[in-house]
């Protein structure tokens, strides 16, 4: 059924602009640091706003996760693109969890806001 499609997508070639490796991983540090200031930031106000503040603290902990494992699948694909024949299971299998980290900090500031009862 999606036979040809495939064979389709395989034909496309495409290069990369030259900004894009610089792009990516100006957002990447950009990113992890931003999300480890809200962490920090969160923490050190949790003692004040109670206990759902935590969670959030706990939602940008994930998101630096979120970060470090994009960092830790570039690095297992240049070092599988290294290897003759070119192995990238070990970085499939990194990568294949991409998004986990953004679905336990979603669930943290899901707990966050239903512990939020009462406002000040």
């Amino acid at each position: 059924m999606f036979f040809p499609l495939l064979t389709l997508f395989q034909q496309l070639r495409a290069t990369q602009p030259t900004y894009f490796i610089a792009v990516v991983l100006i957002l990447l540090i950009v990113g992890g640091v931003a999300w480890l200031i809200a962490a920090v930031l969160g923490f050190a106000r949790s003692a004040a706003f109670g206990p759902p503040a935590r969670w959030f603290s706990y939602a940008a902990v994930c998101l630096i996760l979120y970060h470090l494992q994009f960092l830790l699948f570039g690095l297992f694909v240049v070092m599988g693109m290294t290897q003759s024949p070119v192995d990238l299971s070990a970085a499939l299998g990194v990568g294949a969890f991409f998004n986990l980290f953004v679905v336990l900090g979603a669930v943290c500031a899901i707990i966050g806001f239903i512990r939020m009862t009462s406002p000040r």
